[in-house]
């Protein structure tokens, strides 16, 4: 978890610049960050006023590998029933539903599996893969439902599939299980440490022009604009 105050400039020499017009946003989270539900309609509220070409890009961080290997030091967590109180927090927050008992009746053992599930949609697709990335969180978050299993990545697939008619979830139940979509993921999970990331979410931004900068942590629609603003020199985020 983290609050809006973190900005970080990156060198030049690391991550070339973005096109000539658009705008370039890697998104490092997990599917059970709360953060980055409690974030979701700000960031949708600040893409709506954004009138640039905007390519949005999930990374997977992997932010529960097991219980027996996690450690949040900064929120006091090492089991699952102390991630509730972090998720009521969120809740407050960003107002925006959350059912913290899933910690209580049926605690995800891993994060990594919904993570590979991303990678496995992004093969086909990276707009369906933020859907799915979308219905991951809403079916921990909100329904319940346990993404560690794989009869519900499957289910949710399925449900995708609805929306995006070139979506293959046959395709994605062999890439679940496959070798490529775990090799992305563990891409992610270079990326993710070499940038030295592990608050999320965590925004890796691209603006023609200027220095890219990260952005830790929740974001409000307006910490967002004044950070665009701030790094960019008032970059005009609407087009001429």
């Amino acid at each position: 978890m983290a609050t809006n105050d973190t900005k970080e400039q990156i060198p030049n020499n690391q991550i070339s610049p973005g096109g000539t017009d658009g705008i370039e946003v890697k998104f490092y989270t997990d599917p059970l960050c709360c953060w980055t539900w409690a974030m979701q309609p700000q960031w949708d509220q600040f893409l709506a006023i954004v009138d640039r070409p905007t390519k949005v890009t999930y990374k997977m961080g992997g932010l529960l590998p097991s219980w027996k290997h996690y450690h949040d030091a900064l929120n006091s967590i090492t089991k699952p029933i102390q991630m509730g109180p972090e998720w009521m927090h969120a809740k407050a927050v960003g107002g925006v539903p959350v059912n913290d008992r899933i910690w209580l009746t049926d605690p995800p053992e891993s994060s990594f599996p919904a993570c590979i599930a991303v990678k496995a949609v992004e093969l086909q697709s990276e707009d369906a893969a933020a859907k799915y990335f979308f219905l991951l969180q809403e079916a921990v978050m909100v329904q319940g439902l346990n993404i560690a299993r794989t009869p519900v990545l499957i289910t949710l697939a399925d449900r995708l599939a609805g929306s995006y008619p070139h979506f293959d979830p046959f395709l994605f139940r062999n890439d679940l299980f496959g070798e490529r979509a775990r090799q992305e993921f563990s891409n992610d999970l270079q990326e993710t440490r070499y940038f030295n990331i592990s608050r999320f979410p965590t925004l890796l931004i691209k603006i023609p022009g200027t220095p890219p900068f990260l952005l830790n942590g929740f974001q409000t629609r307006d910490s967002l604009q004044a950070a665009f603003s701030i790094n960019t020199e008032g970059f005009d985020l609407r087009s001429k």
